[in-house]
Protein backbone atom coordinates (compact mmCIF):
# COMPACT_ATOMS: atom_id res chain seq x y z
CA UNK A 1 0.00 0.00 0.00
CA UNK A 2 0.90 3.30 -0.90
CA UNK A 3 0.04 6.79 0.86
CA UNK A 4 1.33 10.79 -0.11
CA UNK A 5 0.11 14.10 1.56
CA UNK A 6 -1.29 15.92 -1.44
CA UNK A 7 -0.40 19.86 -0.88
CA UNK A 8 -2.86 20.74 -3.99
CA UNK A 9 -5.78 19.92 -1.31
CA UNK A 10 -6.94 21.99 1.12
CA UNK A 11 -10.30 21.89 3.78
CA UNK A 12 -13.18 24.28 3.73
CA UNK A 13 -15.52 23.33 6.90
CA UNK A 14 -19.39 24.64 6.53
CA UNK A 15 -21.51 23.63 9.84
CA UNK A 16 -24.32 24.90 11.25
CA UNK A 17 -28.08 23.72 11.86
CA UNK A 18 -29.11 24.61 8.11
CA UNK A 19 -25.59 23.62 6.81
CA UNK A 20 -27.07 20.33 5.29
CA UNK A 21 -29.82 21.91 3.08
CA UNK A 22 -27.00 24.79 2.54
CA UNK A 23 -24.98 22.81 0.59
CA UNK A 24 -27.73 20.54 -0.95
CA UNK A 25 -29.25 24.26 -2.61
CA UNK A 26 -26.32 24.60 -4.40
CA UNK A 27 -24.17 21.85 -5.10
CA UNK A 28 -24.21 18.81 -8.04
CA UNK A 29 -24.31 16.28 -5.27
CA UNK A 30 -27.45 15.00 -3.19
CA UNK A 31 -26.08 15.99 0.56
CA UNK A 32 -29.29 15.55 1.95
CA UNK A 33 -28.65 11.24 1.18
CA UNK A 34 -25.30 11.90 2.26
CA UNK A 35 -24.77 9.66 5.05
CA UNK A 36 -22.11 10.61 8.01
CA UNK A 37 -18.51 9.23 7.28
CA UNK A 38 -19.81 8.64 3.55
CA UNK A 39 -18.62 11.20 0.40
CA UNK A 40 -20.04 12.62 -2.15
CA UNK A 41 -17.75 14.13 -5.03
CA UNK A 42 -19.89 17.46 -6.17
CA UNK A 43 -18.89 20.67 -7.54
CA UNK A 44 -20.36 24.64 -7.13
CA UNK A 45 -21.21 25.90 -10.41
CA UNK A 46 -21.81 29.16 -11.71
CA UNK A 47 -25.32 30.04 -13.13
CA UNK A 48 -24.11 29.15 -16.88
CA UNK A 49 -23.52 26.02 -15.06
CA UNK A 50 -19.16 26.09 -15.21
CA UNK A 51 -17.36 24.47 -12.87
CA UNK A 52 -16.31 27.53 -9.96
CA UNK A 53 -14.77 24.71 -7.59
CA UNK A 54 -15.05 20.73 -7.32
CA UNK A 55 -14.40 18.76 -3.93
CA UNK A 56 -15.63 15.98 -2.30
CA UNK A 57 -17.89 16.37 0.75
CA UNK A 58 -18.06 14.74 4.14
CA UNK A 59 -20.06 14.64 7.09
CA UNK A 60 -18.49 14.34 10.28
CA UNK A 61 -19.65 11.02 12.27
CA UNK A 62 -21.31 11.65 15.83
CA UNK A 63 -18.54 9.64 16.95
CA UNK A 64 -16.36 12.60 16.13
CA UNK A 65 -17.95 15.45 16.52
CA UNK A 66 -17.19 16.14 20.09
CA UNK A 67 -13.25 16.84 18.30
CA UNK A 68 -14.12 17.82 14.98
CA UNK A 69 -16.84 20.32 15.71
CA UNK A 70 -19.43 18.79 13.87
CA UNK A 71 -20.74 19.66 9.64
CA UNK A 72 -19.19 19.13 6.69
CA UNK A 73 -15.76 19.35 5.35
CA UNK A 74 -15.06 19.90 2.20
CA UNK A 75 -11.73 18.53 0.57
CA UNK A 76 -10.95 20.81 -1.89
CA UNK A 77 -8.24 22.30 -4.40
CA UNK A 78 -6.19 24.55 -2.16
CA UNK A 79 -5.92 27.26 -4.45
CA UNK A 80 -9.53 27.63 -4.59
CA UNK A 81 -10.77 27.70 -0.53
CA UNK A 82 -10.62 31.32 -0.22
CA UNK A 83 -12.92 31.56 -3.66
CA UNK A 84 -15.22 28.73 -2.50
CA UNK A 85 -15.54 30.74 0.73
CA UNK A 86 -16.10 33.83 -0.69
CA UNK A 87 -18.80 32.16 -2.97
CA UNK A 88 -20.74 30.44 -0.13
CA UNK A 89 -20.81 33.14 1.34
CA UNK A 90 -22.43 35.43 -0.79
CA UNK A 91 -25.24 32.38 -1.20
CA UNK A 92 -25.53 32.30 3.03
CA UNK A 93 -27.75 35.03 3.31
CA UNK A 94 -29.55 34.48 6.32
CA UNK A 95 -28.93 30.27 6.70
CA UNK A 96 -27.67 29.23 10.03
CA UNK A 97 -23.89 28.15 8.73
CA UNK A 98 -20.54 28.96 9.12
CA UNK A 99 -17.88 28.49 6.34
CA UNK A 100 -14.47 28.25 7.45
CA UNK A 101 -11.52 27.70 5.60
CA UNK A 102 -8.84 25.02 7.26
CA UNK A 103 -6.52 24.64 5.22
CA UNK A 104 -3.73 26.04 7.10
CA UNK A 105 -3.81 23.70 9.63
CA UNK A 106 -5.47 20.44 7.62
CA UNK A 107 -4.54 18.68 4.17
CA UNK A 108 -5.66 15.18 2.61
CA UNK A 109 -3.52 12.16 2.69
CA UNK A 110 -4.33 9.60 -0.04
CA UNK A 111 -3.90 6.13 0.69
CA UNK A 112 -4.29 3.36 -2.62
CA UNK A 113 -3.25 -0.09 -3.84
CA UNK A 114 -3.76 -2.06 -0.90
CA UNK A 115 -6.30 -3.84 1.75
CA UNK A 116 -7.61 -1.75 4.68
CA UNK A 117 -7.69 -4.61 6.81
CA UNK A 118 -9.99 -3.06 9.20
CA UNK A 119 -8.06 0.37 9.85
CA UNK A 120 -10.50 2.37 8.65
CA UNK A 121 -14.72 1.76 9.60
CA UNK A 122 -16.64 3.99 7.16
CA UNK A 123 -15.57 7.53 8.15
CA UNK A 124 -13.01 7.65 11.28
CA UNK A 125 -9.68 6.51 11.82
CA UNK A 126 -8.78 6.04 15.22
CA UNK A 127 -6.37 9.17 16.76
CA UNK A 128 -6.41 10.26 13.29
CA UNK A 129 -8.20 12.49 10.90
CA UNK A 130 -11.59 12.28 8.89
CA UNK A 131 -11.43 8.98 6.61
CA UNK A 132 -13.17 8.16 3.70
CA UNK A 133 -12.80 6.03 0.58
CA UNK A 134 -12.80 8.68 -2.63
CA UNK A 135 -16.09 8.56 -3.99
CA UNK A 136 -15.15 9.05 -7.76
CA UNK A 137 -13.56 5.62 -8.08
CA UNK A 138 -12.88 2.43 -6.03
CA UNK A 139 -9.44 2.39 -7.39
CA UNK A 140 -8.53 5.89 -5.85
CA UNK A 141 -8.50 4.39 -2.25
CA UNK A 142 -9.18 6.05 0.75
CA UNK A 143 -8.11 9.82 1.67
CA UNK A 144 -7.59 11.40 4.91
CA UNK A 145 -8.15 14.77 6.69
CA UNK A 146 -5.07 15.53 8.33
CA UNK A 147 -2.15 17.88 9.97
CA UNK A 148 0.53 17.72 7.56
CA UNK A 149 2.78 16.97 9.76
CA UNK A 150 0.73 13.95 11.10
CA UNK A 151 1.58 12.35 7.75
CA UNK A 152 3.78 9.98 7.78
CA UNK A 153 2.74 8.57 11.54
CA UNK A 154 -1.11 8.38 9.65
CA UNK A 155 0.51 6.38 7.06
CA UNK A 156 2.47 4.25 9.66
CA UNK A 157 -1.37 3.27 10.99
CA UNK A 158 -2.09 2.01 7.65
CA UNK A 159 0.80 -0.11 6.81
CA UNK A 160 1.21 2.32 4.13
CA UNK A 161 4.49 3.69 2.26
CA UNK A 162 4.59 7.51 2.46
CA UNK A 163 5.69 8.28 -1.24
CA UNK A 164 5.70 11.54 -3.12
CA UNK A 165 2.19 13.08 -4.40
CA UNK A 166 4.30 12.73 -7.66
CA UNK A 167 3.16 8.81 -7.28
CA UNK A 168 -0.34 9.47 -6.60
CA UNK A 169 -0.40 11.77 -9.47
CA UNK A 170 0.41 8.96 -11.90
CA UNK A 171 -1.96 7.10 -10.30
CA UNK A 172 -4.76 8.98 -10.98
CA UNK A 173 -3.13 9.52 -14.24
CA UNK A 174 -3.65 6.16 -15.07
CA UNK A 175 -7.06 5.77 -14.17
CA UNK A 176 -8.15 8.52 -16.43
CA UNK A 177 -9.35 10.76 -14.07
CA UNK A 178 -9.45 14.52 -14.72
CA UNK A 179 -7.88 17.11 -12.15
CA UNK A 180 -8.99 20.73 -12.23
CA UNK A 181 -6.47 23.26 -13.64
CA UNK A 182 -4.72 20.65 -15.28
CA UNK A 183 -6.71 18.71 -17.36
CA UNK A 184 -9.76 21.77 -17.26
CA UNK A 185 -10.29 24.90 -16.34
CA UNK A 186 -12.21 26.15 -13.27
CA UNK A 187 -14.63 28.76 -14.45
CA UNK A 188 -14.44 27.44 -18.39
CA UNK A 189 -15.37 23.56 -18.50
CA UNK A 190 -19.00 22.02 -17.62
CA UNK A 191 -19.22 19.35 -15.12
CA UNK A 192 -19.61 17.14 -18.38
CA UNK A 193 -16.03 18.26 -19.85
CA UNK A 194 -14.57 17.11 -16.60
CA UNK A 195 -16.25 13.66 -16.52
CA UNK A 196 -18.11 14.67 -13.38
CA UNK A 197 -21.19 12.58 -14.37
CA UNK A 198 -19.42 9.88 -15.31
CA UNK A 199 -17.47 9.88 -11.86
CA UNK A 200 -20.24 10.38 -9.84
CA UNK A 201 -20.35 13.92 -9.18
CA UNK A 202 -23.39 14.92 -10.89
CA UNK A 203 -27.05 13.77 -9.45
CA UNK A 204 -29.54 14.46 -12.68
CA UNK A 205 -32.47 13.80 -9.77
CA UNK A 206 -31.98 15.75 -7.04
CA UNK A 207 -33.76 18.91 -7.86
CA UNK A 208 -32.61 22.56 -8.64
CA UNK A 209 -29.15 24.10 -7.85
CA UNK A 210 -27.40 26.63 -9.16
CA UNK A 211 -26.55 25.93 -12.68
CA UNK A 212 -28.88 22.75 -13.02
CA UNK A 213 -30.56 23.78 -16.14
CA UNK A 214 -27.87 23.96 -18.09
CA UNK A 215 -26.22 20.55 -17.16
CA UNK A 216 -29.45 18.91 -17.33
CA UNK A 217 -29.98 19.89 -20.96
CA UNK A 218 -26.57 19.12 -21.80
CA UNK A 219 -27.55 15.62 -20.24
CA UNK A 220 -30.61 14.76 -21.97
CA UNK A 221 -29.93 16.15 -25.45
CA UNK A 222 -26.33 14.81 -25.63
CA UNK A 223 -24.61 17.91 -26.19
CA UNK A 224 -21.80 17.23 -24.51
CA UNK A 225 -19.11 17.68 -27.34
CA UNK A 226 -15.70 18.20 -25.42
CA UNK A 227 -14.51 15.47 -22.48
CA UNK A 228 -11.41 15.06 -20.51
CA UNK A 229 -10.29 11.55 -22.20
CA UNK A 230 -7.29 9.11 -21.31
CA UNK A 231 -4.66 9.20 -23.66
CA UNK A 232 -1.40 6.80 -24.30
CA UNK A 233 1.97 8.04 -25.66
CA UNK A 234 5.33 6.64 -26.01
CA UNK A 235 8.43 8.36 -25.02
CA UNK A 236 8.92 11.78 -23.41
CA UNK A 237 5.45 13.17 -21.73
CA UNK A 238 4.24 15.67 -24.18
CA UNK A 239 3.28 19.28 -21.88
CA UNK A 240 0.65 20.34 -20.97
CA UNK A 241 -1.52 23.07 -22.47
CA UNK A 242 -0.09 21.95 -25.92
CA UNK A 243 -2.78 21.10 -28.79
CA UNK A 244 -3.69 18.23 -29.83
CA UNK A 245 -4.11 17.79 -33.53
CA UNK A 246 -5.72 15.57 -36.16
CA UNK A 247 -3.65 16.28 -39.37
CA UNK A 248 -3.89 20.42 -39.77
CA UNK A 249 -6.47 20.70 -37.34
CA UNK A 250 -6.69 21.15 -33.43
CA UNK A 251 -9.32 19.05 -31.67
CA UNK A 252 -8.20 19.32 -27.83
CA UNK A 253 -5.40 20.28 -26.06
CA UNK A 254 -2.92 18.25 -23.99
CA UNK A 255 -3.49 17.75 -20.05
CA UNK A 256 -1.75 15.90 -17.33
CA UNK A 257 0.64 13.19 -18.33
CA UNK A 258 2.83 10.26 -16.66
CA UNK A 259 4.46 6.97 -17.50
CA UNK A 260 2.75 6.93 -20.72
CA UNK A 261 -0.71 7.49 -19.92
CA UNK A 262 -2.42 11.19 -19.86
CA UNK A 263 -5.41 12.80 -20.76
CA UNK A 264 -6.36 15.36 -23.41
CA UNK A 265 -9.33 17.86 -23.20
CA UNK A 266 -10.83 16.94 -26.84
CA UNK A 267 -13.56 17.94 -28.95
CA UNK A 268 -14.80 14.52 -29.66
CA UNK A 269 -17.00 14.43 -32.86
CA UNK A 270 -13.47 15.89 -34.08
CA UNK A 271 -11.72 13.14 -33.22
CA UNK A 272 -14.15 10.69 -34.19
CA UNK A 273 -14.07 12.00 -37.65
CA UNK A 274 -10.17 12.08 -37.58
CA UNK A 275 -10.56 8.33 -36.98
CA UNK A 276 -12.98 7.82 -40.05
CA UNK A 277 -10.62 9.50 -41.99
CA UNK A 278 -7.14 7.56 -40.27
CA UNK A 279 -5.73 10.29 -39.21
CA UNK A 280 -3.02 9.87 -36.54
CA UNK A 281 -3.42 12.42 -33.77
CA UNK A 282 -0.21 14.17 -32.27
CA UNK A 283 0.35 16.60 -28.77
CA UNK A 284 3.41 18.41 -29.19
CA UNK A 285 4.01 16.52 -32.27
CA UNK A 286 4.03 13.14 -30.69
CA UNK A 287 1.79 10.30 -31.16
CA UNK A 288 -0.75 9.84 -29.00
CA UNK A 289 -3.78 7.43 -28.78
CA UNK A 290 -7.13 7.21 -27.26
CA UNK A 291 -7.77 4.77 -24.48
CA UNK A 292 -11.45 4.12 -23.15
CA UNK A 293 -11.47 4.01 -19.36
CA UNK A 294 -13.69 0.80 -17.73
CA UNK A 295 -15.81 3.65 -16.24
CA UNK A 296 -16.69 5.72 -19.43
CA UNK A 297 -20.18 5.30 -20.28
CA UNK A 298 -20.30 8.08 -23.07
CA UNK A 299 -20.26 7.62 -26.46
CA UNK A 300 -16.64 7.26 -27.17
CA UNK A 301 -14.65 8.19 -30.52
CA UNK A 302 -14.51 5.10 -32.52
CA UNK A 303 -17.59 3.44 -31.00
CA UNK A 304 -20.29 2.30 -32.22
CA UNK A 305 -22.39 3.25 -29.50
CA UNK A 306 -22.40 4.33 -26.29
CA UNK A 307 -20.58 1.88 -23.41
CA UNK A 308 -23.49 -0.32 -21.73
Amino acid sequence: MKAALLPDRGVVKVAGDGARNFLHGLVTADILKLAPGAARFCALLTPQGKIIADFIAVEVPAAQAAVEGGGFFLDIPRALGPTLVAKLNLYKLRAKVTVEDLSERLGVLAAWNGTWDGAWDGGRTTGYGLCYADPRLLALGLRIMIPPHDASTAAAKFGADLVTASEYEAHRIALGVPRGEVDFGYGDAFPHEADMDQLGGVDFTKGCYVGQEVVSRMEHRGIARTRAVPVRYDGAAPQAGVAVMAGAQSVGIMGSAAHGCGLALLRLDRVADAITRGEPLTAGGAPIRLVKPDWARFAFPGDNKAAE
